[in-house]
Order: structure tokens, then C-alpha cells, then sequence
């Protein structure tokens, strides 16, 4: 899930009217502009304290090497901290939400600055009232001016948010708000999400998904609610991208409860902190994203210093990098947002600032690569493209939310 997009090349503009850029392809007065309208204004603020991406398979499929550059859309920041922690490679974070620059920022100045312990109570605990004062005494004068600014001020509820990290920030931002309100759904029910923590095995986590919360997508009430695009709004999932989800099916609770049905029932949930968000809304007491274990901190805080945080779109930075300059690009699901034109601006400087060899990665709502007659074949058969292994990669991916993981490779 991503808040950047590809195309602009005007730098001066401000970020929400890049996202604009991207999102409205339909006039105001009309229902599908509205409901973009509606889209830009949710991800007005922070939309993503954790990333819904397995870096796992990001990983596995990049196969970093040492001194590599990536670029990679930055979101939560989880993935780009947790590709350091196991490569020495260069990382470029790009997005256009000022929001998760501050979050990227942040982590990269803890992870320089903190021990273990006082990093793993800010980001993995997150509600630990101490959590101020390290930010005060040991982050804030390292950070700069706009940072600051964001972290210090108050939002429209009047709080400051730093003081999120006291209050668990995973249940802040857009996609927290989305889940606690799952949560709420899911209660006046009489179903509890929090109870599938309790499973102690593959085949408890599936008997009760069965029990626990699949009856919740027959009800006719639930089912009109998600096909609403503006109800998926939370998870990041456009109007643009809320067809390409849905697919040939004839509501969207079926995709949604098989996803669902994946992320609670494929893994073993003491693997799986995509099901700890997404069942408790916490880290604590479960497993941790890479760059949280303590096994991968020392890693972690000697190449936080590789990573570089961009606002800019991801177009705009390559068109500022010499040809031939990059291994890796990580674009997220962003692509889905994107009319041809804008897809074509972007794989037409992915493959001027890439070396031979060089790896992309995406994903998809729907199962299918959607480069195919949407980016000319001058550009796309210059890269080997392997349908099988983008399948197993997807069946692997712990986040269990994408209908598909691709993996594009520039020959020579």
C-alpha cells in the first residue's frame, strides 16, 4: 500500500496536488469523482504507521548484493529499514506524504541514535509514556526543522503526535483507524477479532476464522458496506484500484474474506505480525518485522545512515538520476494507480537509470501483472518477466493482501 504516484515532473507543486494528479481522472460533479475527491482528502495526513508489504519476499526476490542503490517507495518505512538490516545497500526512500516522511525520518534518526531497548519500546511497544522523553531528549535535536514541526504539532484533535507512541500508533493513521474500526464492526456482532490470537496452530487458526469472523461476510448488510469503494478507503485501495480488486466476482466481502481467510489461516501466527496488526493492533507480544528484532539491530544502526529519504514521486527522482545508476526499484502497489501514460513516463526511466541486472518489484490488487498493453513492448522486452515464480512468491507473502507479487528483470 503506497500513497506515492510516478508522474510529475513539477517539483514546486505541493504534495496534495501530486496525489491529485494521480487520483482524479473523473470531474467532481460526478459519483466516481467524488468518491476520488473523497480518496485525496483520507490520505490528507498519515496513512501508514506500519507497511503492508512481506520484505521477506521483497528480499528473497531483489537478492540484494553488497553496494547495491535502491529506490523504493518509503510508506511506513518497514520495508526500507528491514532491507538495511540484512544488505549493505544504498536505500533512496521516496514518497509524496509528508506524513511518512516524518515516520521515515524519525526511525532512521532512532535506529542512529537509540539502544535496543529504548527502540524496540518506541516502534514495537509504541505506547510506553517514556516514549516523549526519548524523543525529546535524544531524537528532536538530530531531526530537521520540518520533521520537528510534524512530530511537535498538534492535530485536529488537539493532541500532539508524538504523544501517538503513547498511545499505541498503530491505531493511528488511516489504516489504524480502519482496523479498529473492523474491530468495532466486528463486535456489535458479538465476534472479537482479538481471539484469533489465541489459536495454537494452523488448524485451530483455521476452525476459528470459520467460527470467529467468516460468518460476518454472508451478512446482506456487510456485503453492501464493502461494495462500497469508499469503504476500502483505509487500506490504501483507490476507486481506480477498487475494480481491479473486486475482479469477476460479484462482491467485494468474497475477495475480502478470502484474503482475510489467507492472512489468519496460511501462516502460523507465531511468524505473522501482519496478523498480530491485524487481529490485536500491536507488536509487543508476537513476532517483529525484521528491522525490530533484536538480532538484526546492530546491522541495523550501522547502515541507517545508507538510507535517504526523498519527497518527490517516484518519476520526478528518477528523471534527476544519471542513466544506468540503480539495482533495485520497489514500487509497492503504486502502479495500479496509474493511467498508461503515467506508466509509461515511469518504465521509460526505470530502464534509462537501470544496470543491466537490475530487479523491480510490485504488486498487484488483481492476480496479473498489468504492464501488458498498457507499456509499450520497446520497453517491456528489454526485461524477463516469470509469471511462475511472481504465483509462488504471491501464496508466500505473509501481508496476504495482494492478489500478486511480480518481479520484472533487466537483461544483459
Amino acid at each position: 500500500m503506497t500513497t506515492d504516484v510516478a508522474l510529475d515532473h513539477t517539483v514546486s507543486q505541493p504534495a496534495n496536488y501530486r496525489l491529485k494528479s494521480a487520483v482524479h481522472r473523473h470531474k467532481a460533479v460526478s459519483r466516481q469523482g467524488l468518491q476520488e475527491r473523497l480518496f485525496t482528502l483520507a490520505f490528507s495526513g498519515l496513512v501508514y504507521p506500519q507497511i503492508w508489504e512481506d520484505p521477506v519476499i521483497d528480499l528473497e526476490a531483489m537478492q540484494l548484493k553488497s553496494g547495491e542503490r535502491v529506490v523504493a517507495i518509503a510508506s511506513g518505512g518497514c520495508n526500507i529499514l528491514s532491507y538495511v538490516s540484512l544488505a549493505d545497500v544504498q536505500v533512496t526512500a521516496i514518497d509524496l506524504n509528508p506524513a511518512h516522511i516524518a515516520l521515515n525520518r524519525l526511525k532512521v534518526a532512532a535506529a542512529r541514535r537509540l539502544d535496543y531497548a529504548s527502540f524496540h519500546r518506541l516502534f514495537a511497544q509504541a505506547d510506553a509514556q517514556g516514549n516523549a522523553t526519548t524523543y525529546r531528549d535524544h531524537l528532536a535535536p538530530h531531526l530537521d526543522d520540518a520533521t520537528r514541526r510534524y512530530w511537535e504539532s498538534r492535530d485536529a484533535l488537539g493532541r500532539r503526535r508524538i504523544g501517538y507512541f503513547g498511545r499505541n500508533i498503530y491505531r493511528r493513521g488511516l489504516l489504524g483507524r480502519f482496523i479498529t474500526a473492523g474491530h468495532l464492526l466486528a463486535r456489535a456482532h458479538g465476534r472479537d477479532p482479538r481471539r484469533m490470537l489465541r489459536a495454537t496452530s494452523l488448524a485451530e487458526q483455521s476452525r476459528m476464522f470459520d467460527t470467529e469472523l467468516a460468518p460476518l461476510f454472508s451478512k446482506r448488510h456487510i456485503r453492501w458496506l464493502l461494495d462500497r469503494p469508499a469503504s476500502l478507503f483505509g487500506l490504501g485501495i483507490p476507486p481506480s484500484q477498487f475494480t481491479e480488486l473486486k475482479g469477476g466476482e460479484r462482491s467485494m466481502a468474497t475477495v475480502l474474506e478470502a484474503r482475510l481467510r489467507r492472512l489468519a489461516c496460511d501462516f502460523d501466527l507465531k511468524d505473522n505480525y501482519f496478523a498480530w496488526q491485524a487481529f490485536g493492533q500491536r507488536y509487543s507480544e508476537g513476532p517483529l518485522p525484521l528491522y525490530l528484532q533484536r538480532e538484526r539491530f546492530q546491522a541495523l544502526k550501522a547502515r541507517a545512515q545508507n538510507v535517504t529519504i526523498e519527497h518527490a514521486s517516484f518519476t520526478e527522482h528518477l528523471a534527476s538520476l544519471p542513466d544506468a545508476s540503480r539495482d533495485a526499484y520497489v514500487l509497492l502497489d503504486a502502479q495500479d494507480w496509474m493511467t498508461d501514460a503515467q506508466l509509461t513516463a515511469l518504465w521509460r526511466e526505470i530502464l534509462r537509470t537501470a544496470r543491466p541486472g537490475a530487479r523491480v518489484i510490485f504488486r498487484t490488487a488483481g492476480e496479473e501483472t498489468i504492464l501488458p498493453g498498457r507499456v509499450p513492448d520497446a520497453i517491456l522486452q528489454r526485461f524477463t518477466y516469470d509469471a511462475a515464480a511472481g504465483r509462488a512468491w504471491t501464496a508466500r507473502d505473509r501481508s496476504a493482501i495482494y492478489g500478486g507479487f511480480h518481479l520484472y528483470t533487466l537483461e544483459g
